[in-house]
């Protein structure tokens, strides 16, 4: 369905985490002139993780749809909303370094993390590219990288055909075994650069540091952006 929006301040981007019962502003967006915005419902999703140890839950997903105020047919302006929770039974409690196994050696004891379990959401964006289940799996072509929120506002990608981004929107960490939360609504992302098809979807991953390492991800319904 869509709707118009004729005044332009969309209040938001605002970040909650469970918890730690935190909460971000990340600012104000003006959404200018009158423009024909699309709602778009995303389904909510659930991942389990083989061992029984995490699970990842997320609702309430959905994105809205804009012109770029740029009017260049080559943006687009996309908000996003959703909440992502993860259940996690079982992770060393405290920091550490990335190596947190006993003989602090590659293998299953590797993180990418800094050195903290830790949950964290966002979406991945292409231009001109399928971001279906298979695309995934080949990573999604060799130009992915990431990008994040910074405090300021919204997030501008530059993207050309067959470029694919991943954008984090929030994350946080897993000190300890309990609910993690992360609570987003109207995360502004411009996209520029793309003359052609623009899809996106969302991530969440949760990532277990320690000997017993586990990289959860639960992904959500590829959309399109215009």
């Amino acid at each position: 369905m869509s709707e118009n929006r004729t005044n332009g301040l969309r209040s938001g981007a605002r970040f909650a985490g469970v918890g730690a019962a935190a909460a971000v502003a990340i600012g104000l967006f003006s959404t200018g002139a009158a423009s024909a915005d699309t709602f778009v419902p995303l389904p909510d999703g659930q991942k389990v993780a083989p061992s029984g140890t995490v699970t990842i839950t997320r609702t309430g997903e959905h994105a809205i749809v804009s012109p770029s105020l740029a009017a260049n047919g080559a943006g687009r302006t996309v908000w996003v909303s959703g909440n992502a929770v993860a259940d996690v039974a079982e992770t060393p409690e405290g920091e550490a370094g990335p190596w947190n196994g006993p003989t602090n050696n590659p293998g299953t004891n590797n993180s990418s993390t800094h050195g903290v379990s830790r949950l964290s959401t966002g979406y991945i964006v292409g231009c001109q590219v399928s971001i279906a289940d298979d695309a995934i799996g080949a990573k999604v072509g060799a130009s992915v990288n990431t990008e994040g929120f910074g405090l300021s506002g919204g997030l501008s990608l530059n993207l050309g055909p067959g470029d694919v981004k991943w954008v984090e929107v929030q994350g946080k960490d897993i000190p300890k075994a309990g609910v993690y939360s992360v609570e987003y609504m109207d995360a502004e992302m411009e996209i520029q650069g793309c003359a052609g098809y623009a899809q996106a979807r969302s991530y969440t991953v949760v990532e277990i540091i320690g000997d017993n390492y586990s990289k959860t991800t639960l992904y959500g319904m590829p959309f399109s952006i215009g």
